[in-house]
């Protein structure tokens, strides 16, 4: 063993991919508890989606909306983590990409050599056979380190705690 990597933490970097959505913000939660375990540098990241609009269907104005769109709200996304990350006593650093999303998380987090890729359920796929969104699918199946999948399960738990204390519920028929 080399004396430079001598006590070196596993995920040293953890890449938390985010689209702003309230299952992010979960994932969000789960990347920065485990930065801080390792003392990890976070990437927040957005990947403004290049392969959702065809440019030859549709106006170039109303394109570039669309494109305006995507990017202030990956802007909000990735400053809601980067700001959680520092409060949390972590380096933080917001990445903003284009592209297909999958491809480009896993890309972005092979350039960079991160640990840990953390992801919501991104992109929820139409067929209901999916537990997470396709995005999510893609970078675990392809990814070369650890992913971990942030499913919005939270809620399901809240509302079966709130039927058992209802009084309707816990009624004898």
């Amino acid at each position: 063993m080399h004396s430079e990597h001598k006590g070196e933490k596993p995920h040293r970097q953890i890449l938390i991919a985010t689209d702003g959505s309230k299952i992010t913000e979960k994932a969000v939660d789960c990347g920065i508890e485990i930065a801080k375990l390792n003392g990890s540098k976070v990437y927040a990241a957005y990947v403004i989606d290049t392969t959702s609009c065809d440019p030859n269907l549709m106006d170039e104005d109303w394109a570039q909306k669309i494109y305006e769109q995507f990017e202030k709200t990956g802007y909000g996304a990735v400053s809601y983590a980067v700001e959680k990350a520092k409060a949390a006593g972590l380096e933080a650093e917001s990445v903003m990409l284009r592209g297909n999303p999958a491809e480009q998380i896993v890309d972005f987090a092979e350039k960079q050599k991160v640990g840990m890729i953390v992801v919501g359920s991104l992109g929820k796929s139409g067929s209901e056979q999916f537990s997470i969104g396709s995005i999510s699918a893609k970078v675990l199946r392809n990814a070369s380190v650890p992913v971990l999948v942030v499913r919005d399960i939270y809620e399901f738990v809240e509302v079966f705690h709130r039927c058992q204390k209802s009084p309707e519920v816990l009624a004898p028929q």
